[in-house]
């Protein structure tokens, strides 16, 4: 047998073998070709392949078909050291998570955005990736066949531009779905570089990072990293902290001691584990994330005194403990507070308090709140 390494192209349309076909011999692929599962198992036991790329309706434009999936499955058992990519014309934000997660997929392609230089550039990247084993996430939630999910740019009020920092298509697809679905204009970066000259030129609302964008090949998402101070992530952070940019950490690094320094030292609004992704997690991360901007910016209204009253309400003080604090009278507190309720458009010393620790002002929960306005 040939030494010459194989790609496998699981597709049940013509045209697009021949695209793929060209694609992956230009690339010095020998290709073999499957359109239905049992070809493709036949091929997948035939010979080890370095890549395949894998349809997800074998069964002509039928949106219901997802017998990709079953051969994702099957090459993860038949054939490990194989990497998967899904090109499907079917995509929504659940299929492509679970096709990244529960079914090992290095990436999900559309379509209908499939561009060939982009396409070249993925299978080299990941011909010069030494194969790994795929990372099972049996807690991602797979779609519901037959039922697709439209997405709604216009269901939500414009909520402003949001960043996308993420080297991998298929998660630039899913998070880029998902923003605008929440309202937002998404700017898509693929790398450090990029994302910092945006940071410096663009005004964002929200950004959205991945920690590692060194390439395809992923980290051992179980083991520390080596070298954190090598994830540009953890750079990016810190710009994203210095312009007071609400920040979503979606990462395949899941060490305790990455998700801890993420919090600690860059100050990030929420972290979520690739491996256990879902749209709810991450749009309730995103509301979060909008409405404790949406509260810092109330709290640029308040006056230095304002801003320091406030914070002690949020930490449980009585305006007795207020004015003992700040060494003012009750009186003065009371004065205080009133302003701070009409510029944050609130009636009671809770609603001020919740948007303050919305904003970020710590609350100290060991010490009992007055529940007196006065």
């Amino acid at each position: 047998m040939s030494s010459q390494p194989r790609a496998l192209i699981v597709e049940d349309d013509r045209a697009w073998q021949q695209i793929l076909g060209e694609l992956l011999a230009d690339a010095g692929l020998a290709v073999d070709v499957a359109d239905s599962i049992p070809a493709a198992v036949a091929a997948l036991k035939a010979a080890p392949h370095r890549l395949a790329v894998v349809d997800l309706s074998l069964a002509g434009g039928d949106h219901r078909n997802q017998d990709g999936l079953r051969v994702l499955d099957a090459a993860r058992r038949l054939d490990p050291r194989c990497v998967t990519i899904m090109l499907t014309g079917f995509a929504t934000v659940e299929l492509a998570v679970s096709a990244l997660g529960a079914h090992g997929a290095l990436t999900c392609l559309r379509k209908e955005k499939f561009n060939r230089a982009e396409f070249r550039e993925l299978v080299k990247r990941a011909l010069a990736t030494a194969p790994a084993a795929h990372v099972s996430a049996g807690d991602v939630a797979a779609p519901q066949a037959g039922v697709s999910q439209a997405v709604h740019p216009a269901a939500a009020r414009p909520s402003g531009d949001a960043l996308v920092v993420e080297d991998d298509a298929g998660w630039q697809n899913i998070l880029t779905e998902l923003l605008t679905d929440a309202g937002y204009r998404v700017r898509v970066c693929s790398g450090f570089g990029e994302a910092l000259g945006c940071l410096r030129r663009e005004k964002f609302g929200l950004a959205a990072v991945d920690l590692s964008l060194g390439g395809i090949a992923e980290v051992d998402l179980w083991k520390p990293a080596e070298s954190a101070q090598a994830l540009d992530g953890y750079r990016l952070l810190a710009s994203t902290r210095a312009a007071g940019l609400p920040t979503i950490v979606v990462s395949g690094v899941a060490a305790p001691a990455d998700i801890e320094r993420a919090y600690a030292e860059h100050g990030i609004f929420a972290y979520l584990e690739k491996q256990t992704f879902t749209r709810q997690a991450f749009l309730e991360a995103v509301a979060g994330a909008r409405a404790a901007a949406n509260a810092s910016g109330e709290l640029e209204r308040l006056t230095a005194r304002e801003r320091m009253v406030l914070e002690l309400l949020a930490r449980g003080l009585t305006n007795k403990e207020i004015a003992e604090a700040l060494v003012i009278t009750e009186n003065t507190v009371k004065r205080h507070l009133k302003s701070i309720f009409g510029k944050l458009a609130v009636h009671t010393r809770a609603a001020a308090a919740a948007k303050a620790i919305s904003a970020g002002i710590p609350a100290d929960l060991s010490e009992p709140g007055d529940a007196a306005s006065g």
